[in-house]
């Protein structure tokens, strides 16, 4: 018999093995839990990293990307209910278990008011990273109009009809139209992709080629090529004190005003901090297109705080817009909206957010494809309201 004949049935004999060792442990394991714990049962068994890739490799063969399933791999997606559930299955299973686990809530790992430094320890790439999709929800802190979720942190106990309550006061007329700045200019993201950068402190950097100011400037770029007049602020107001910054942005942006009181929409552009109590790293990404991107939130201030800021419902009525048309457009770029007791300067004008892309566990890379994508769709809805005479 030839080499490539003998190898080939060596590989159809290990996988045969595989597959009935498999479909025997999914026997035994139906044979001690209900259909409803199945899943989560095979859950754990996958947890067992060195059984979980031999089973991958002999059951599978080379992994998708490399060569289509065999008859064998597809046999075993067929009769396997965690591979047939598919991506969704699994994140609602992961997110069930970290739930009665007691895990760290992403949205509630966000500080409840960023005017002071978060500590992000080492940007050592040896961290844990937790890769997830952010996702709204119909219970807890969530409220919702139809797939619009905004996630109440201002701690008011508010209901969902404050989503009606406000109204978008953004009217695109000619000049400029749009002003882009960012509090936290110097934010920066993971190295793991061998972007690189000089560190003035952990995932922050004064060069604005790698840090926010560049996700800001393609978020530029792409409405301009929409047809809008935009401005963009890349000072670094976070550097070298990061106390104050809110302040010396404030002065900045009313002076933006002062001077070009056509500018309806201001887009304070940051990156998220996201750490469990573990000190794991969650790295928001959401597939688009084939495509890894991060993640986009945008956050709504409010007078929870004892700030002044009695339109915030207005802000949240422009979100509440915006977020409408990117769920319609993209499967999952858009994390709920935030709401937030901090005003965040959004007291200046009705079509004042900030705009979080991404966090510390995303690579550049993914942020600025994020970033492009919600421009993009951000500005077809600004367009379909200029061209409305809105």
């Amino acid at each position: 018999m030839g080499g490539k004949e003998h190898g080939k049935m060596g590989r159809a004999v290990r996988r045969g093995v595989a597959l009935g060792l498999t479909l025997v442990a999914i026997w035994g394991v139906g044979l001690t839990a209900d259909v409803g714990s199945l899943g989560e049962e095979l859950v754990r068994l996958g947890e067992r990293p060195v059984l979980a890739a031999w089973l991958m490799r002999e059951q599978l063969g080379p992994l998708p990307g490399e060569e289509a399933l065999t008859g064998w791999g597809r046999l075993l997606v067929d009769h396997a209910p965690l591979l047939s559930a598919g991506e969704e299955g699994v994140l609602a299973l992961r997110l069930a278990r970290t739930a009665e686990e007691g895990a760290d809530d992403p949205m509630e790992s966000v500080d409840d008011d960023d005017r002071e430094q978060p500590d992000l320890g080492s940007s050592d790439q040896g961290e844990s990273v937790i890769e997830m999709t952010g996702r709204g929800s119909k219970e807890g802190k969530y409220l919702y109009r139809g797939e619009v979720y905004v996630y109440d942190r201002t701690g008011l106990e508010l209901e969902d009809g404050v989503m009606d309550e406000g109204t978008v006061r953004v009217s695109m007329g000619e000049g400029p139209q749009i002003l882009i700045v960012h509090t936290h200019g110097s934010e920066a993201y993971s190295q793991a992709d061998g972007d690189l950068y000089e560190e003035s402190d952990p995932y922050r950097t004064t060069d604005c080629t790698h840090n926010v100011v560049q996700v800001g400037e393609e978020m530029a770029t792409v409405f301009r090529a929409h047809g809008f007049q935009v401005l963009h602020d890349t000072t670094l107001y976070d550097y070298p004190a990061y106390n104050g910054a809110y302040e010396r942005s404030q002065a900045a942006v009313e002076r933006w005003l002062a001077e070009y009181p056509t500018i309806q929409v201001v887009l304070d552009v940051h990156r998220d901090a996201l750490v469990s109590s573990q000190g794991e790293i969650y790295k928001m990404v959401s597939q688009e297109a084939g495509e890894k991107v991060a993640q986009v939130m945008l956050v709504v201030g409010t007078d929870a705080g004892g700030g002044e800021h009695p339109g915030w419902r207005d802000n949240l009525a422009f979100a509440q817009l915006l977020q409408g048309n990117l769920v319609r457009g993209y499967r999952s770029l858009a994390r709920p909206i935030v709401l937030r007791s901090s005003t965040y300067n959004q007291q200046l004008s009705p079509g004042y957010l900030l705009v979080e892309v991404g966090g510390h566990g995303n690579t550049l890379t993914e942020a600025v494809a994020g970033a492009r994508l919600w421009a993009d769709n951000v500005a077809r809805t600004l367009l379909e309201r200029k061209e409305a005479g809105a």
